[in-house]
């Protein structure tokens, strides 16, 4: 496997499975407790409490190992080389989440009072870290690997926005489950980027493999095969997009099976409609009274 498609591929498995387990957790949660319902920004295991922070951590210590430390990166003055910056700068999103799992273990094992915002924050600090690399790459982004970074960066915004907004707004599910399956949209495009940009099988017509500065990238011959592959990454964008709507949903579904209510309650029509009826006069105040009688 090429090390760019290992580098995005094993990070991205980690989001995916990461938003998945929150996804799971959050809406079982909120089936079982809707009115004591409360955002968390992680969630501990019975015979492990901090198992997800103690992979997260594993993981991000091994990524910020192999970035660093398995060749030599410094010149001979001590300088970083140029070819070595992008290394340096993979690095600082693992050092960002090893922060961000080492202080929610220790806001947790000493309880204190500011725990979940700060825990919030922290996770949030983690993911601008990873959109200001995203975005400021020493590594020009152009041509296909920068259309697909582009959609990870505005997967990486909305899964930040999501985390500061629940400090802010701790007991909604909503929330918390767009920040879920942001994350786990994240994490399966950033697997499709490795696969699709380091696997010749998948290089767009007119495209080629080349070694440039130190690592392989796609190259296209022609401003029309360029413009021709972003419109194929637009078009696979959107059907992820499409797929992910569709899993989510039915995922909710799915657990309400399980976990939710097996009742369903019968909507009194004419109630509403006599409502209506005897509110007439007050225009445009009738239908926000039947969308709360419907529960919208």
């Amino acid at each position: 496997m090429e090390r760019s498609m290992i580098g995005h591929f094993f990070p991205g498995l980690g989001f995916f499975l990461t938003g998945l387990w929150h996804l799971f957790n959050h809406t079982k949660l909120h089936f079982q407790n809707p009115k004591s319902f409360t955002i968390h920004a992680w969630f501990p295991t019975k015979k492990v409490r901090y198992l997800e922070l103690f992979l997260i951590m594993m993981g991000s210590s091994y990524y910020m190992s192999s970035e660093l430390f398995r060749h030599h990166r410094f010149d001979p003055d001590g300088t970083i080389p140029s070819s070595y910056l992008r290394n340096f700068e993979h690095a600082s999103i693992a050092i960002a989440y090893i922060l961000y799992t080492s202080f929610s273990i220790l806001l947790d094992f000493q309880a204190v009072r500011a725990k979940y915002g700060l825990t919030h924050l922290l996770g949030a600090v983690a993911l601008c870290q990873q959109l200001l690399m995203f975005r400021l790459h020493s590594t020009d982004h152009g041509g296909l690997e920068g259309q697909y970074h582009l959609f990870l960066q505005i997967l990486t915004l909305v899964t930040m926005g999501s985390t500061l907004m629940g400090i802010g707004f701790p007991k909604s599910f909503i929330l918390v489950f767009v920040r879920s399956v942001s994350l786990s949209f994240l994490g399966a495009w950033m697997m499709t980027t490795g696969i699709m940009l380091w696997t010749k099988g998948f290089i767009p017509k007119g495209c080629a493999l080349i070694w440039d500065d130190g690592h392989r990238e796609v190259r296209c011959h022609e401003e029309a095969a360029l413009n021709r592959a972003k419109a194929l990454i637009n078009i696979e964008f959107s059907w992820y997009l499409i797929a992910v709507m569709i899993f989510s949903v039915s995922f909710y579904l799915y657990l309400a099976e399980f976990y939710g209510e097996k009742k369903v309650k019968e909507l009194s029509w004419g109630k509403i409609n006599e409502k209506k009826g005897e509110e007439q006069h007050l225009g445009d105040n009738d239908d926000a009274d039947e969308e709360d009688e419907l529960g919208l």
